[in-house]
């Protein structure tokens, strides 16, 4: 694990990256992972954490919360809305309805 600088020449800021490199056996070659850890600052040269990166793995884990299951429905209703509420009216005066 290292941590490499890379400079954005359009914008003139310094990145910093975490690298992970790991072996390919596929392509049988060097790889390097790379996650933005922040910005480099210019004067003090200190990494600037950059949008909630970098924030300790530990305080993610432990404020997350159980996922529940799911919810068995309790309550059924039947609603009509539009061309369904007219279709039923038109079945019920026709006689269709005793029918079906």
């Amino acid at each position: 694990m290292a941590i490499v600088h890379q400079h954005d020449k359009r914008s003139g800021i310094t990145y910093a990256y975490e690298s992970i490199s790991h072996w390919d056996k596929e392509k049988k070659q060097s790889r390097a992972k790379r996650t933005l850890i922040g910005r480099v600052d210019d004067i003090t040269g200190e990494i600037v954490p950059t949008r909630g990166t970098n924030r300790p793995t530990k305080e993610i884990i432990t404020n997350k919360t159980a996922k529940r299951g799911p919810v068995p429905s309790t309550e059924t209703s039947r609603k009509f809305f539009g061309a369904t509420y007219l279709l039923d009216v038109l079945g019920q005066r026709l006689g269709l309805v005793s029918d079906l």
